[in-house]
């Protein structure tokens, strides 16, 4: 069950296809309130498609996303007023100031005359572009350029913050203060960033949804992921002595279920033990060797990272690496 009370976007069954190529395969989740939600995959996996999709930008061959209750194919404009969007290549002017971006972006938005320069206000502030606000776009860094699509997106104040990508390109200082940036966001809005980047995900995100050729093959909290994929950890022991030695040992346990054996030069033996169901057999493994006085150099639970959760649930699946933006 994902977090947050409320429903904002519920994605059902979600498919599309460009000619032959199936980018989204029958995707389907919810979005619910007042967390940060992080779209992980390879580049390819479908990532963008499904935020474009979900926003408006193009249509899906099948299926149907609610925003907020509003269907976002029958009632565009209603469901389009709760979300804020970042494409991974912002729709910026470049003719344009800071300020009359964001006035013409507010101006599209339906925002009201007399609260314009409010938000407009608000937004700089929040964004950090005071310094940059009468710049032409066309003179900004692409940090600072990511930063007015940033402010575009946020204008409106609406309840869902949809981000596609927003460091890709930046260098680390700038990584650094949008990632900030969306934890400020997150006080106040429900915040979905797509990302390929495991670290960008596990810094700012309560929740994952790991995406690989266009279907969903996990989500959980980052923590919950782990614990997911380390009930299959292993153990790992090195013990000096003859192997028939520690396989006898090894054998009159039952709480055992395989140990894959390794002879070093140095007669060192190396074993990867999997125990039985969740059971932590790491005592049960020490006292057996004490008792037979052979002493173990090395005894300790390997588990899996998020970085090995990742690449195991999108290799199994075969990924294969294209740019969705292209096709």
């Amino acid at each position: 069950m994902l977090p947050g009370g409320k429903t904002l976007i519920e994605v059902k069954n979600l498919v599309k296809r460009y000619g032959k190529h199936l980018a989204v395969d029958g995707l389907s989740f919810r979005v619910g309130k007042g967390q940060v939600y992080g779209f992980l995959g390879p580049n390819g996996a479908g990532k963008s498609t499904t935020m474009n999709i979900m926003t408006g930008y193009i249509g899906a061959t099948e299926g149907e996303v609610l925003i907020n209750g509003h269907d976002i194919l029958r009632e565009p404009e209603e469901a389009k007023k709760c979300i804020g969007y970042l494409p991974e290549q912002p729709p910026l002017y470049m003719e344009m100031t800071v300020r009359e971006y964001l006035s013409f972006a507010g101006e599209l938005k339906k925002i009201p005359k007399d609260k314009m320069e409010e938000q407009i206000e608000e937004v700089i502030e929040l964004t950090k572009l005071r310094e940059a606000e009468n710049r032409l776009i066309h003179n900004l860094s692409k940090g600072y350029r990511q930063r007015v699509g940033l402010a575009q997106a946020i204008l409106g104040f609406p309840e869902i913050i949809i981000l596609d990508e927003p460091t890709v390109g930046l260098d680390p200082k700038q990584i650094i203060e949008i990632r900030e940036l969306i934890r400020r966001l997150a006080k106040k809005h429900t915040v979905i960033l797509s990302s390929h980047i495991l670290a960008e995900i596990r810094e700012v995100c309560d929740y994952i949804m790991i995406i690989s050729r266009g279907q969903l093959v996990a989500s959980d909290t980052p923590a919950n992921l782990e614990n997911l994929m380390n009930r299959t950890a292993h153990i790992q022991i090195q013990v000096r002595g003859p192997q028939d030695r520690i396989k006898s040992i090894l054998d009159s346990l039952d709480c055992i279920e395989t140990a894959d054996y390794s002879t070093g030069d140095d007669g060192v033996t190396a074993v990867q033990i999997q125990g039985r169901e969740k059971e932590d057999i790491r005592e049960k493994l020490f006292l057996a060797f004490a008792e037979e006085n052979v002493p173990l150099l090395e005894l300790r639970l390997v588990k899996s990272t998020l970085e090995e959760i990742f690449l195991e649930l999108t290799q199994e699946s075969g990924e294969v690496e294209t740019d969705e933006s292209d096709i």
